[in-house]
Formats: structure tokens, sequence, C-alpha cells
């Protein structure tokens, strides 16, 4: 661990990856709590689209993860389906086309772009390759994400309690759903710049449900569900740091299977307590 704040790839990443996990477990509450988990995952797989398509544009991937990202999700909300079997089953169509012109792009980068390493960039991450240049960037990301959910955080509530009764109340509950999953859609492209687009829900899903197990304050559940997340994704930088002198010698392990490991184990050991105490 010699030099490990002496480096300037593990800065980068210690900055990237707190603005990741205190937007994500902002957000990650309300995902939960509107029952939206699988949108949450269809967006985190789509975004391998944005993703593979700037590596082969040679643009930054974060505004390729976010522009998809975000158009993807507000189309989903404006042409969505309202019942739930019709929903599910055009959400798996796009999903199914989106992931197969992801393999070409993804092809293409590797066959065609001087591009190294594009395919696992995309999907499992690599957040100690980061430029020092995206941090600003998602810094302000990430602060207009938790703006936007501080901004609507009662009519969002209550929409997402009861529909019926905001509606009746006069809260626009289409409009507020619409920005709502955009603001999901920028999240999920945050996170896949930290654990990548195939795990990328499991960072903004595992801290909100955990905190949401300890206490059904929403105020309370986004400050725990942003404290669980920064702790996973610092010690899954540390420990893929220190994962170096592991086997297979000087390859290190990536940073995503720490993080996911660890959100994982504390939402079940949560789960555990929770149910020994019932």
């Amino acid at each position: 661990m010699t030099g490990f704040f002496q480096s300037d790839p593990v800065r980068v990443a210690l900055a990237a990856g707190a603005v990741t996990a205190v937007v994500s477990g902002v957000v990650g509450v309300f995902v939960v709590i509107r029952g939206q988990s699988f949108a949450g995952h269809a967006l985190g797989d789509l975004g391998t689209l944005g993703g593979s398509g700037a590596f082969l544009a040679n643009v930054n991937p974060l505004w390729g993860f976010v522009g998809v990202g975000a158009v993807v999700a507000g189309a989903m909300e404006l042409f969505g389906v309202q019942r739930r079997r019709g929903r599910d089953v055009a959400t798996g169509v796009v999903l199914g086309a989106a992931l197969g012109l992801s393999a070409l792009l993804l092809y293409f980068d590797t066959t065609t772009s001087t591009t190294t390493g594009a395919t696992i960039t995309v999907l499992f991450g690599s957040l100690f390759a980061a430029s020092p240049q995206a941090v600003p960037e998602m810094a302000g990301l990430g602060a207009a994400g938790v703006l936007g959910v501080v901004v609507v955080f009662r009519p969002l509530l209550l929409s997402s309690v009861s529909p019926d009764l905001a509606s009746a109340r006069g809260v626009p509950v289409r409009a507020v759903a619409l920005g709502f999953l955009v603001l999901v859609g920028v999240t999920v492209s945050l996170t896949s710049m930290v654990v990548g687009t195939i795990l990328s829900p499991a960072l903004l899903i595992g801290p909100a449900a955990t905190a949401l197990r300890l206490t059904r304050r929403p105020g309370a559940a986004m400050a725990g569900a942003a404290v669980i997340g920064l702790i996973a994704t610092w010690a899954g930088i540390v420990l893929s740091y220190a994962s170096d002198h592991w086997p297979p010698a000087h390859r290190g392990w990536p940073i995503s299977f720490f993080v996911v490991a660890i959100v994982f184990v504390t939402y079940l050991g949560v789960e555990l307590v929770a149910r020994r105490a019932r």
C-alpha cells in the first residue's frame, strides 16, 4: 500500500467513486420505493450502447453513457405501456435489440479501433483509468442529480407512495415520473463508470435497499444509502489496489467485484439481523 494516496489514479478514483456513491444512494432510495429496480437494470444494460459508441467515436465514455441513459430513460417513460405485462415485454424487446447493437459496436471497438480494453471498461468499469478531467464533470452531474431530488422531494415522495392521491392534489405525476426516470438514467451512467454497465444496478439498488431495511424515513434512508455506497466503493478501491500482489501476480482484481461483493454482504447481513429481530 506504499504510495496509495500519492497515486494520481487512486485520488481520481476516490473522488469519482465518492460522487457516484452519494448520488446513487439518494436516487436509489426512490428507485426502490417506486418499484423501478427492473427499469434501473434495463438502463444499466442499455448504457452499454452509449459506452461502446463513445469508444468507437473516440470521445469521453462518460458522455456516451449519460447521453444514451437520459434519452432512453425519457423514451421509456414517454412511450411506456401502461399495463405492466405490456411494459415488461416492450422493455425486454428494446433491451435485446440495444444489446445486439452494443455487441456490434464492441466488436468494432476491438477490431477497428486503437483503443484497448474497451469491452472490459464498458462492461465492468475501470475507475483507475478515469481521467482527472472527468471528476468535475461527474461532480457536476452528481450535484445536479441530488439537487433535482431535493427540489421535487415532496411531490416525488407522494407520487411514489400514492399516485392517485398525488394526482388528486394537483401533482403532475407523469411529468415527475419522466423527470425522475431521466435522473435514474444519468445516475446509472455515473455508476457505469465505477462498476461497469453490467453491475451498475447493484450500486444503485443495493445500498438503498439496505438503508430502507434499517429505516423507513426517506431522508435518513438516503443518507444511509450514500454512506453504505461510499464505504463499499472506497473499500473496493483499496482492495483492488492491494490485489496487485495477489495471484495472478501484478494483474489486480477489478474494483467492480469488490464493490458489488461488499454491497451484497452488507445487505445480506442486515436482512439476517432484521429476520432474527422479527
